[in-house]
């Protein structure tokens, strides 16, 4: 219930095809965490009309709550909905990469508390360089938008489902 920083997408779609006496099956189901990518470009900080998101030079990209007057734009533009309302505060909030936890070198929460330890994070050379270049794909918009800071491994299927109709499983779980 609430703010939701990270949310846990399940895409799924596929068929079965029948060869000969057998059916092939040709579904997919995988799983994306998502919460704010800290993008290279973020483009919710040029949508604030206050200018009340900021990116920090370590490529953290924070809220300053002073500032914020809570309109929304930057929720309306963020192609990854990681911006949300906090309607007690009246501010736009996000995540923010624990930037606390990051001053004293400890790991963001997400990534200690991770439990099947696939969330990980560091300079985006060097996780470009350990898994590779990879950060679109459904239900995630194309990285020219934004240039996330991330880098996903992809489902083993994931290149072959791009030829199917993919949707997302748990629509309730993970909406604003």
């Amino acid at each position: 219930m609430g703010v939701r920083w990270r949310r846990v997408y399940e895409v799924c779609g596929g068929d079965w095809k029948k060869e000969g006496n057998a059916w092939i099956p040709g579904v997919y189901a995988y799983h994306i965490s998502l919460a704010c990518n800290h993008c290279e470009d973020p483009i919710c900080m040029d949508a604030c009309p206050n200018k009340a998101i900021v990116k920090k030079e370590n490529g953290v990209v924070l809220i300053d709550y002073d500032r914020c007057m809570g309109c929304k734009y930057c929720e309306w533009t963020c192609p990854y909905g990681a911006l949300q309302f906090d309607p007690e505060k009246r501010v736009m909030t996000k995540c923010t990469l624990c930037a606390d936890y990051l001053e004293d070198g400890k790991a963001p929460s997400c990534v200690a508390a991770c439990p099947m330890r696939v969330l990980h994070y560091g300079d985006l050379e060097d996780l470009e360089a350990k898994h590779g270049k990879y950060n679109e794909g459904f239900p995630l918009p194309k990285e020219k938008y934004t240039k996330p800071a991330l880098v996903i491994t992809p489902h083993r299927d994931a290149p072959k489902a791009q030829d199917i109709l993919l949707q997302i499983a748990n629509k309730e779980e993970v909406k604003k």
